[in-house]
């Protein structure tokens, strides 16, 4: 089996890390796992996982550009002899649905986000991902969304969560040592609680809802983690916003981090308060695999990952008085970090994942015949 899994770059993301996974788990079954992509600082991994990268400029959404990429990737599928075509964004899925077009290819596209449309050529653009032989979804929330925004048929879609690296994410594997010069590089002092908020540096992801939360948190540090991407001026906003609450000494903005489960084994409570729905939510996932405490807004991905008052809290999204109260309460009675390790090893584990992605592959290429 050939497949390749078409991405707009390789950076740091839910979309990137799943390629990498899939592609190892094809070269590990003796399939090939190509890759076009333009790049990232992911190329490395995707190298070691057994992926071939083949560079084309698959990140713009300009349709003449996505035009040229049509017929780069109708030659790439020509000259590799390509069996399935997977496209996981939009942009990219442009040039897919061409490229495809009267060839003896499979293609298949997941639909990894809640996508907002105030047009129809907006609507259109979203349903690119739709327009294939198979759907995945992330999540049955966003199955739900497919079947009710484009009325799909939900016989057409494979809900197959993303999975989360239980050898990676496993707290035995982070020593003291590491803990302690991460809390070290945070520059966190003493025994002050960590509050972990990962995940790019954009509003909807709810760091000013945390920021807002801190005051009736005493003593605790809250960290940022994630990506500005060239939004510095939101960045200097959230720092004005901490200096107007009188907690600008308890905020720390490191910028990305290449080691994410160091960083969860050295927080004490992970927030994923984001104010849109995420579609599936890595962060809780992986956060609930290293056995951490999780409040998270209630609603979208959320609410099948995270399991009110045991493994997590679930809050009103965007209510920042919520999210103080929960803090303030901390882990529920039955909360057990095994547990919550065990609750995602059982339902959203990589090993699951990836066999779920190849036996769809199976079943298209069944029906290719």
């Amino acid at each position: 089996m050939k497949v390749l899994q078409v991405v707009p770059e390789l950076s740091a993301g839910g979309v990137e890390r799943t390629t990498i996974e899939i592609a190892q788990a094809l070269t590990d079954a003796g399939h090939e796992a190509h890759v076009a992509s333009a790049g990232g600082r992911l190329e490395s991994e995707l190298a070691a996982a057994g992926g071939i990268l083949h560079r084309l400029p698959v990140d713009t959404k300009n349709p003449f550009k996505a035009a040229k990429n049509a017929k780069r990737l109708g030659k790439l599928i020509d000259d590799l002899g390509i069996d399935i075509v997977h496209a996981r964004s939009r942009a990219p899925a442009l040039s897919c649905e061409r490229a495809v077009k009267g060839r003896d290819v499979k293609y298949v596209t997941t639909y990894h986000g809640i996508y907002n449309a105030k047009s129809k050529l907006k609507g259109w653009y979203n349903a690119g991902m739709t327009r294939s032989d198979a759907i995945i979804a992330n999540s049955e929330f966003t199955r739900d969304h497919i079947v009710k925004t484009h009325g799909t048929d939900a016989g057409r879609i494979t809900v197959i969560p993303r999975g989360v690296d239980m050898a990676r994410f496993d707290p035995q594997t982070v020593s003291k040592a590491r803990i302690s010069q991460q809390r070290k590089a945070w520059d966190l002092p003493g025994l002050s609680p960590c509050v972990l908020l990962p995940g790019r540096l954009t509003a909807w992801k709810g760091q000013e809802v945390a920021i807002r939360a801190l005051p009736g948190f005493k003593d605790a540090v809250l960290v940022l983690l994630g990506d500005a991407q060239g939004r510095e001026d939101y960045v200097s906003g959230l720092w004005d916003l901490a200096r107007e609450l009188g907690v600008d000494n308890r905020l720390r903005i490191p910028g990305h981090s290449s080691d994410m489960a160091e960083a969860y084994a050295a927080s004490d409570v992970v927030l994923s308060c984001s104010t849109d729905p995420e579609a599936f939510g890595r962060v809780a996932a992986e956060a609930q695999a290293m056995g951490k405490w999780v409040i998270a807004s209630d609603h979208g991905g959320a609410k099948e990952t995270v399991i009110d008052s045991e493994t997590g809290a679930r809050v009103t999204p965007g209510d920042a008085n919520a999210l103080t109260m929960a803090l303030q309460a901390g882990p529920g009675q039955a909360f057990s970090p095994a547990k919550s390790r065990a609750h995602i090893a059982a339902k959203f584990s990589d090993r699951a994942m990836k066999a779920a992605v190849l036996q769809l592959y199976d079943t298209v290429l069944r029906k290719r015949q």
